[in-house]
């Protein structure tokens, strides 16, 4: 294709330079023929009037002197004298008297009579006795070749017209003049259509060699390396077309590497399902063989693994709902009930349905408000239910009798809510992760714990454009600490 597109490039630009040379050569040519007319037309009358003076000088000298001494006055007879005019002129140089009874030529040609001239000659000299000097190219056929004739007066000192002076040069030799400027125009359209075609042919080359580089860059993307970049730099429309180029590259990047990131999450996910599944499923087949081969006959123990299995039951429904609840929330789609919401009602309704669970271990609740307006947009019951996964961790990790504080404070720059518990704390190389799914504790208060907890809880914070952070030390509790904007 770069071949191609240099191709038409190239066709495009010499065509363009050929016709825009024919153009002005053309334009060139006709100026130049006419100019070259005007000229030898000048030129002509210049020694159409030149030869008029002379020959009105060698009659004025005639005149005086007599006939015989004139001529032997000038060195010459009258017929020599216009031979040496013709010599002069370079041309034929024909005089007609002013009684338009006869024409003399030189270089010995017979006298012709006036009448033996064409019809259209007799205007021309008439213009001429008249004082104009005129042009004409009707003689062409009476002299056997194309020719332009000049006709001027030939005046005498004393005023008196002695006659015409005509003049002919054949078209001939101005035309060849006219060919030699062709040849030269021809010529240097030529070698500068030659010098041009190598011009746009590297024209071409540095206009398609960007687009070589996309190519390569697209071959490259489409062999997977999504980190190739064009290289082109240029401040136009080649240009621009490549920063998108580059910067589809860097989201093609991302997007692969965001991909790779899904697969492994999805990976990881499906490892820690069927590590989570694998022991309530274990525990429950091990309890029903034994039922049923007759191994446990005893009723209290009957009861006993009845208990069990119901407890990993209820551990595998608490699962797979957090797994539903934790992949709706991850779910961009996921439509929410947003309205105007108080957050000092919900953190209440959140410690009241906490209070069962406190009361087993005589732990206190305690809630504290500052401020007056903590008022949010957001879904009543999610944002409840993002606060009863922080108070459920809180309690369970806190020891018998302590406390657990929920402090809502509202200040010009927002809203802030803490809870704090008074429990064994955190370690410091597990605070990175406990956002993560299926991350949590392995200790006897966490046992009934699917580690999906705080992750559902962070979801929920994320789409309602709260900061949620914690901050703890062993044997010093912890606190997750909230922050929002109020409307």
């Amino acid at each position: 294709m770069k071949n191609k597109i240099r191709f038409r490039l190239l066709l495009y630009f010499s065509g363009s330079l050929l016709v825009f040379s024919l153009i002005i050569g053309f334009i060139f040519f006709a100026l130049f023929s006419r100019y070259n007319m005007d000229v030898y037309k000048t030129e002509l009358g210049n020694r159409a009037a030149r030869i008029a003076g002379s020959l009105a000088g060698f009659w004025s000298g005639s005149a005086e002197k007599g006939q015989e001494h004139g001529m032997k006055g000038h060195g010459m007879g009258y017929g020599a004298y216009l031979r040496f005019l013709d010599d002069i002129a370079m041309t034929d140089v024909w005089v007609v008297d002013r009684n338009l009874a006869q024409i003399t030529r030189g270089h010995g040609q017979s006298i012709l009579a006036y009448k033996d001239l064409p019809p259209e000659a007799e205007d021309v000299i008439a213009a001429a006795m008249d004082g104009k000097t005129t042009f004409s190219e009707n003689f062409g056929s009476f002299l056997g070749t194309p020719s332009i004739t000049v006709a001027t007066q030939i005046a005498l000192p004393n005023g008196e017209i002695a006659g015409v002076v005509l003049l002919h040069e054949q078209l001939e030799n101005i035309r060849g003049t006219t060919k030699s400027g062709l040849a030269i125009l021809l010529l240097s359209m030529g070698a500068a259509i030659v010098i041009s075609f190598f011009i746009a042919s590297a024209l071409a080359e540095r206009f398609t060699k960007p687009l070589g580089k996309m190519k390569t860059a697209a071959l490259k993307i489409s062999g997977g390396d999504y980190t190739a970049a064009t290289g082109v730099a240029q401040d136009d429309e080649i240009g621009e077309l490549a920063i998108a180029f580059d910067d589809m590259a860097v989201k093609l990047d991302a997007a692969a590497r965001e991909s790779s990131r899904l697969e492994n999450l999805r990976r990881d996910f499906i490892a820690n399902i069927s590590h989570e599944l694998r022991t309530p499923v274990t525990v429950i087949r091990g309890s029903l063989e034994a039922l049923c081969d007759g191994v446990v006959s005893k009723p209290d123990m009957v009861n006993e693994y009845h208990r069990q299995m119901l407890s990993e039951s209820v551990f595998m429904e608490r699962l797979v709902s957090d797994l539903l609840d934790l992949a709706r929330l991850q779910n961009p789609d996921l439509a929410m009930e947003m309205k105007e919401v108080n957050l000092k009602e919900i953190a209440e309704d959140a410690l009241r349905s906490m209070e069962r669970f406190a009361r087993p271990k005589k732990l206190a609740l305690r809630l504290n408000v500052e401020g007056g307006n903590f008022t949010i947009h957001g879904d009543y019951g999610r944002l409840r239910q993002m606060l009863v996964i922080v108070l459920d961790n809180a309690i369970k990790f806190s020891p018998a009798g302590s406390a657990a504080h929920l402090d809502l404070t509202h200040t010009t720059a927002g809203i802030t809510l803490r809870i704090r518990d008074e429990g064994c704390g955190i370690p410091p190389d597990e605070l990175p992760y406990i956002f993560k799914r299926f991350h949590k504790q392995r200790t006897e208060e966490n046992k009934s714990g699917t580690g999906l907890g705080l992750a559902i809880a962070k979801q929920i914070a994320d789409r309602h454009g709260i900061s949620i952070k914690v901050q703890s030390e062993p044997g010093q509790g912890t606190e997750f600490l909230f922050y929002t904007i109020s409307t």
